[in-house]
């Protein structure tokens, strides 16, 4: 079966975002995707919710709760009490109105089961053992603990969660009918499949959104104002919400509220020290507890309206409910490690090598990988989940490298230029043009300390590059052949320049040498031209053929 957050691979772009957001570091990188390690994932949600590029989506189930009301057994949906943040205008009436036209039996508010569930943890409680313990409603807590805080798990409470509590009041109340969860989380649907039996399907309220879309199905309006007189426990979707809930005057015990799946870890480190006695901690994943899970629709994500909705609807007393036997509500928690091998510190510093880190100033810590240090990025790639080009500064620093050893070491001059101007570049043949013992001489300055700007700001200005055009650098005596090449994209200006003052000089001389020849000719043809009228003169014959074969030899000569 497909996982419950899957990857669409066109879509992802190598940023590395999900890795930073991702809390427990799930994630492996190859082939240029983050692909989810299943085995580490808690299903949090946060690589979801941070990918940019919508690379992550959500397991759509509606066609197997479909093929549930299709088979003809009734089909009945438990409500998470966020449900009122989410669908603004509306109240569990409307909402059951529309869930009839989808094709279900009948909803109720998972808040029933909330009820059971905290009622249970006031029992724990008056117990009198005195320890820590961790409400269990959350399954992204649940699986922290089970997979990497496994010493908390003797103060996880061992009680079935709200939406399984509700759940099976259902099908207590209903023999035979299929129950769906409908709520805001992504791992409600892991612990619906781990617990069979219970919750047959577990949807996001995204997909309910879309179903409800597709069929053309629209809420009704809110038909009343809430009852104050029942509903406590519809607190539990805000931060604090579990304990509001609970009744705590007669409970000798104190009640701290952890949401966030960063401070709920915090928190565990701090639990498994054992220092908390008499407490009781309610611990959501989710920032802002539930009415900030990952599948609530994208555009109701506003905490604070949310909270106030979810208050106003909540009622002073509990719903009336028969009490189920505690042994009914027990749920076990096993250890589900990850067994992930750390490798040695020799290899650790083999990869930072690698790396282009040689010492600790050079482990520089930024995250721009997604792990939160250059040595947990290290552990990452020996394990096969990140590689060595995840590294941007040390692309960078290689890349600069690469590109600094071809231009330093290119026979042609290369002089780069920002804008304004002023050098950004210059290479060993270029300073050896210009006479420039050392590039920190000219770096930054003005290129007008070394050159004529005339050519640079005529490309600029006019956008047409130069090729090859001949230069004579008076200050250097060079002759020097120079492309200038604007680059808009990068905003910089650059010259190749190609040293000819060698060539040019050759094909100076070889005309200097052209031109004294043609004035020696000239003066031997006029000599001789006077020796040939003189003879002729005496002889009496033409000098006509003598004067065109001393032309043509003058041609000739010029043309060399």
């Amino acid at each position: 079966m497909n996982y419950y957050i899957q990857l669409k691979k066109s879509n992802c772009k190598n940023c590395y975002k999900c890795i930073r957001h991702c809390p427990v570091k799930s994630i492996r990188f190859s082939d240029h995707q983050a692909n989810i390690v299943k085995e580490q994932c808690i299903l949090c949600g946060e690589c979801f919710v941070a990918c940019p590029q919508n690379a992550k989506q959500i397991r759509n189930d509606v066609d197997i709760v479909k093929t549930m009301i299709a088979s003809g057994t009734p089909v009945y949906a438990s409500v998470a009490p966020s449900f009122i943040a989410n669908y603004e205008g509306t109240d569990l009436s409307g909402l059951t109105k529309a869930l009839s036209q989808l094709g279900f039996a009948g909803a109720q508010e998972t808040a029933i089961g909330a009820t059971i569930v905290k009622k249970e943890y006031e029992e724990m409680i008056r117990s009198g053992e005195g320890k820590a313990i961790i409400s269990s409603c959350c399954h992204t807590v649940n699986s922290l603990i089970q997979k990497y805080y496994p010493e908390a798990l003797p103060y996880l409470a061992n009680v079935l969660s709200p939406m399984q509590a509700h759940c099976s009041k259902i099908k207590e109340e209903h023999p035979g009918a299929f129950t769906v969860f409908l709520g805001p989380c992504i791992s409600k649907k892991e612990e619906a499949e781990l617990y069979p039996g219970i919750v047959d399907c577990a949807l996001t309220f995204e997909e309910l959104s879309s179903w409800l879309s597709e069929e053309d199905v629209n809420l009704s309006p809110t038909s009343e104002q809430p009852s104050k007189d029942q509903g406590r426990a519809r607190l539990f979707p805000i931060p604090g919400g579990i304990i509001r809930s609970m009744f705590t005057e007669e409970l000798e015990y104190d009640f701290i509220s952890v949401d966030g799946i960063e401070n709920c870890m915090k928190a565990l480190t701090n639990i498994i020290k054992g220092e908390l006695k008499n407490c009781f901690i309610e611990m959501s994943a989710c920032s802002g507890s539930c009415i900030g899970g990952p599948a609530m629709d994208q555009e109701r994500r506003t905490p604070l309206s949310d909270f106030i909705r979810v208050n106003r609807y909540a009622g002073e007393k509990d719903f009336n409910i028969t009490p189920s036997a505690s042994e009914k509500l027990a749920k076990s928690f096993s250890y589900l490690g990850c067994h992930s091998q750390m490798p040695g510190s020799h290899a650790v510093e083999e990869i930072l090598h690698k790396m282009g880190k040689s010492c600790p100033e050079h482990e520089l810590n930024c995250g721009s990988c997604g792990y939160n240090t250059c040595r947990e990025k290290a552990v990452a790639v020996i394990q096969g989940k990140a590689d060595l080009t995840m590294c941007l500064p040390y692309l960078k620093e290689k890349a600069e490298n690469f590109s600094d050893n071809i231009i330093f070491n290119m026979p042609n001059g290369v002089l780069v230029l920002n804008e304004e101007l002023e050098v950004q570049q210059i290479n060993r043949a270029a300073r050896q043009i210009l006479n420039i013992s050392h590039k920190s001489d000219i770096l930054g300055s003005p290129v007008v300390r070394i050159l004529n700007p005339g050519v640079y700001l005529e490309v600029m200005t006019s956008g047409h590059n130069i090729h090859d055009k001949l230069s004579y650098l008076p200050d250097y005596q060079r002759y020097v052949e120079e492309t200038v090449i604007y680059d808009r994209t990068y905003h910089i200006i650059i010259s190749i320049m190609r040293d000819i003052t060698a060539e040019e000089k050759a094909r100076l001389k070889k005309e200097q040498i052209s031109k004294q020849t043609m004035e020696i000719t000239d003066k031997v043809i006029e000599k001789q031209m006077r020796v040939v009228q003189e003879i002729a003169s005496l002889l009496g014959e033409t000098t006509a053929e003598t004067k065109i074969a001393l032309t043509n030899l003058k041609e000739t000569l010029g043309n060399e």
